[in-house]
């Protein structure tokens, strides 16, 4: 008989609920000051790797839930949210982004939110933003995906970069749940956490939640999707390019995640801003006075 999973505390504070969605049961968090007049919510929306969750986006929700209602989800297949054996794309994902959006306009009335991505959850972000423009009043893409040096992503609308025989690999059952495991181990994390952020001086308590996410039952069902391919948008760059939103754009210097040459095909629009801290790829991490300020200033604008 296998083992119990490690048990999974909560990555944020305030309230976790859950709804059942058009993305299958979504688990997010929420929380909000009291006693001060109403302010936009803002919405935040985390990465995807092999053992993504709300944990990601931890800095920034801690910090404006004591002045606005702030709502942070487990994507698809992450966390407390729907782990089960389907099939994850960016189709799923944005549906999850549209699911939570209008659970806060059931909350706190019609309006606009502003929401924040970090790396591939952008590409999710950008074109929940895309479909429903009048649902999102800015939008913060961190270390966003789809904009390296490589010709920009223009293939067929929803269309993604899923390669079926590498997964079909990744699943075969003889040792489908071991390289997951082996992938997942506290030194595989630890050394993937480094690649992020570009030196040893990772954040101890995302390893340890990383650890104890992956450990969960169905754990290994959306990382092996993701890993071969089938959460990257192939259209992504269109997508960036509808966009008509404030935007901003933000990532760091140092790490595996460096190339951002493809920015450069939006810095004459005007409704994009650009900020370059010297970090890795999670500057609200390494840098969360510096980062929140910046993001301050951006929404002041």
């Amino acid at each position: 008989m296998s083992a119990s999973p490690p048990f999974l505390p909560p990555a944020l504070s305030g309230e976790r609920r859950e709804i059942d969605s058009r993305a299958g049961r979504l688990s997010y968090y929420t929380d909000a000051p009291r006693g001060q007049p109403a302010a936009r919510p803002l919405l935040l929306v985390h990465s995807v790797n092999a053992a993504a969750s709300a944990y990601e986006v931890r800095p920034v929700y801690e910090h404006y839930r004591a002045t606005r209602p702030v709502y942070a989800p487990d994507l698809p297949g992450f966390g407390f949210s729907d782990r089960s054996d389907r099939e994850y794309t960016p189709r799923l994902m944005t549906d999850a982004v549209h699911a939570v959006r209008e659970e806060i306009t059931r909350a706190h009335g019609p309006g606009p939110v502003d929401a924040l991505a970090v790396s591939l959850g952008c590409e999710f972000l950008a074109r929940a933003a895309v479909e429903t423009p009048a649902g999102f009043a800015s939008l913060a893409l961190v270390s966003p995906t789809g904009f390296d040096g490589g010709a920009p992503r223009l293939g067929p609308e929803g269309s993604h970069r899923g390669m079926p025989w590498l997964r079909a690999a990744f699943t075969f059952p003889l040792w489908s749940e071991a390289f997951f495991r082996a992938l997942t181990s506290r030194a595989s994390i630890r050394f993937f956490l480094a690649k992020t952020w570009g030196s040893a001086a990772i954040d101890a308590g995302l390893a340890e939640y990383d650890w104890l996410t992956a450990r969960q039952p169905g754990a290994r069902h959306a990382p092996y999707f993701f890993v071969s391919g089938f959460l990257f948008s192939n259209d992504s760059g269109r997508v960036y390019r509808s966009l008509a939103q404030p935007v901003w754009m933000s990532h760091g210097v140092r790490g595996d995640f460096t190339d951002y040459r493809g920015k450069r095909a939006f810095e004459e629009r005007p409704n994009w801003r650009f900020t370059v801290f010297d970090t890795g790829a999670l500057p609200h991490f390494e840098a969360p006075r510096a980062f929140l300020a910046a993001y301050d200033a951006f929404l002041a604008r």
